[in-house]
């Protein structure tokens, strides 16, 4: 039964195989399917960025984030994103952070603080990826995560990272 709460959700998307645009489109265009209807997605740039703790070879990503309301527990949304990552044909690899189809994280789940092995709320790692922090600042950047006081732009700002700076590659996709 879904809840009649809706909660703001951030999820990152990336793919660094095949078609790369078209698969973060399909990806957004099934996350719409499961946001509350009649809501609006956000959706910042997409951007290349170079692979991040990644086999040597990877081609380069192309990464975004989108923001949508969704009625439902974080492992609802869990399961959802899994089944997108299937649809379009990811596979689990042997090799940590292999090149892959298309990668669907949740972000963020409202104010929701979660840590359950499998889904850690919101993503350890997401002030400390530009690759994260980029798109999310450029849809949310007055956002304050549960257990922080720093909005994301400041996140940004601040980064201290190794990390090439993200070519744009589409502002409106």
């Amino acid at each position: 039964m879904k809840s009649s709460v809706s909660h703001s959700v951030g999820i990152a998307l990336g793919s660094n195989l095949g078609r790369k645009l078209a698969h973060l489109q399909i990806a957004r265009d099934l996350l719409k399917n499961i946001a509350v209807p009649g809501t609006a997605i956000r959706q910042a740039p997409v951007y290349q960025t170079e692979p991040v703790l990644c086999p040597d070879g990877s081609p380069d990503f192309f990464n975004t984030v989108v923001e949508i309301q969704f009625s439902g527990t974080p492992f609802e949304l869990l399961d959802h994103t899994q089944a997108i990552e299937f649809k379009l044909g990811r596979i689990v690899a042997a090799e940590r952070n292999a090149p892959r189809v298309i990668d669907v994280d949740i972000l963020y789940f409202g104010g929701e603080t979660l840590d359950a092995g499998l889904l850690v709320l919101p993503h350890p790692r997401l002030t400390s990826r530009r690759f994260v922090l980029q798109p999310l600042a450029d849809i949310r950047p007055e956002l304050v995560l549960p257990r922080d006081q720093v909005p994301i732009a400041e996140h940004l700002r601040h980064l201290d990272s190794s990390e090439a700076p993200l070519a744009l590659v589409q502002a409106h996709w």
